[in-house]
Order: C-alpha cells, then sequence, then structure tokens
C-alpha cells in the first residue's frame, strides 16, 4: 500500500525542514566528528507502535557513514512506558540530525495505532469492525491507513477510485439513488457501490438498486438496529456520525458490520517516544 519511491520523497522534504544548507549550529561545534553513539527510541507512555521501518529509512537518509540496527520491534506491537522500540548504533553527529523526522514519524503513526486500538478494544467480542475514512492529513493518506491496520482496524478505499460511495449531494445532484448507481455501474461495471441514508425508509430503495454497502448516517443505535433487522444480511452495513468512544459499543452491538471513525486519523494524539543517547564512544 506505500509506495517506496514516494515515502523516500516525503522523508527527504522532512529532513530538509531541518536541515537547511546542511548545516546544525547546534550539532555542529559539540559533537567530534568522529564520535559514535548508542541511541534507544524509547516510549514516554503505553501504545501501539507503528512507523519502525519509516524511522530506518530515516537513518537510510541521514547516516551516510552508516548505522547498525542492534534491535528493534515490529509495528502492531502494544507496549508499554520505558520500552526501547529501536536501539541504533551510529555516528552522533547525524543520529541527532536524524532525530526529530524520525521521531515525527514513529510518533504520529504510533498515535494513530494506539488510538485505533483503543476503538478497537472497546467493540471487543463484538463482530463489527473499526472502519477509518478519508478524513487524513493531505499527502499522510496511505501511511495514516497503515498505523490503522497496525492498530486493528480496516481500511475503507483509499482513493476515489477504489470503490463508489454516494453521499447525500451527489444523490441530491442526480436526483435520487437508483439513477445515481444505475449511472456508476454503466461506466463502471463490476466496481462496489456504497450509499449514505440518513432516513430509515431510504433503506429499501439502496437495497433495490443492487448496492454493495450502506451506510447510516447520524442514525442511533436503535436505527441501526432496525436497518439490520430490515437487511436481513444482503448488503453490508456501516454506521457513522456523531459516534464516540463511549458510545461505539452499543453501535457494534446492533449488528452493524463497520463503524466509521474519522477520529482515528484526523484526531488521533502522537504517541510520547523519544531519543536517548545511552552510550557514546
Amino acid at each position: 500500500m506505500i509506495d517506496k519511491a514516494l515515502l523516500i520523497s516525503r522523508i527527504d522534504a522532512a529532513i530538509a525542514e531541518d536541515f537547511v544548507g546542511n548545516v546544525d549550529v547546534t550539532t555542529g561545534p559539540t559533537i567530534p566528528l568522529s564520535q559514535r553513539c548508542i541511541a534507544e527510541f524509547r516510549t514516554r507512555e503505553s501504545g501501539v507502535i507503528s512507523g519502525i521501518d519509516i524511522a530506518i529509512l530515516v537513518l537510510d537518509r541521514v547516516c551516510k557513514s552508516g548505522y547498525e540496527v542492534i534491535s528493534r520491534i515490529s509495528d502492531g506491537n502494544q507496549v508499554g512506558p520505558n520500552v526501547t522500540v529501536l536501539k541504533v548504533s551510529a555516528l552522533t553527529r547525524e543520529m541527532l540530525v536524524a532525530e526529530r523526522t524520525a521521531l515525527n514519524f514513529l510518533s504520529k503513526l504510533s498515535g494513530i495505532s494506539t488510538a485505533t486500538s483503543n476503538w478497537v478494544s472497546a467493540i471487543s467480542g463484538t463482530n463489527a469492525k473499526i472502519r477509518d475514512t478519508r478524513k487524513t492529513t493531505p499527502g499522510w493518506r496511505d501511511l495514516e491507513k497503515y498505523a490503522v491496520l497496525m492498530g486493528g482496524g480496516v481500511n475503507h478505499r483509499l482513493n476515489l477510485a477504489e470503490s463508489g460511495l454516494l453521499k447525500d449531494n451527489h444523490i441530491a445532484a442526480v436526483g435520487g439513488i437508483e439513477p445515481a448507481v444505475r449511472a456508476i455501474k454503466a461506466q463502471y461495471p463490476g466496481i462496489r457501490i456504497e450509499v449514505e441514508i440518513d432516513l430509515l425508509d431510504q433503506l429499501a430503495e439502496a437495497i433495490s438498486a443492487g448496492v454493495d454497502e450502506v451506510l447510516l448516517d447520524n442514525m442511533t443505535p436503535d436505527q441501526c438496529s432496525e436497518a439490520v433487522r430490515l437487511t436481513a444480511g444482503r448488503v453490508k452495513l456501516e454506521a457513522s456520525g456523531g459516534i464516540t468512544l463511549e458510545s461505539v459499543r452499543k453501535y457494534a452491538e446492533s449488528g452493524v458490520d463497520y463503524i466509521a471513525v474519522g477520529a482515528i486519523t484526523h484526531s488521533a494524539p502522537i504517541l510520547d517516544i523519544g531519543l536517548d543517547i545511552s552510550e557514546v564512544k
């Protein structure tokens, strides 16, 4: 899902934000050219880790004199505070230049994985799945959706070409669910189509139009339960809008297949991870 060439270009752009003119006025005067260090990326709080390989790619771009990965954990691991998730040996100067960029990627993606894991835990024991949206940071969608997977969630469409999603504005512009679905099927036969409804009265029209999924927009858990009953397994159902971590279990217990949560990408706080130099030589 993540294009490596595109990722490297983003990493290089992030490094360039710090290392303008290849000058670090702090590290240059204070750190001997030949000094090496052991550096540990260490958690300050509990969470789910995501982005270890990306942090290592940052080292690839900065540590031109070479580095050694001494130890690492795999993405998707739940860890406590004060856990070393990545330990490397490198020139101290290069490590300090790479530090912030590597931590920015690792902390942000781990924050999304941790937030996702919290939502997944809240509905454990049900058949529903926590699903992401396209409410992502511009330019980071593939990374953030990867982090959702590491936290135990599932991905919705990555882009507008992957599947059809008829929302209220599409339906209003075309004049109804059925003609909108017919128009998509005529041009893109076989593509999956989801339609958003905000009234249960629209459910029968959506099903008869031949959609694969129905998004239940801003409905209560009781309305979602009724939609499950009326649908009787003919299409997948997704609940979305106004759902909180406190209320999500009620939605999951309604029997819907998916629960869309934009907050796991657009509002997830970072996971606090720091870099500690444990040895110099």
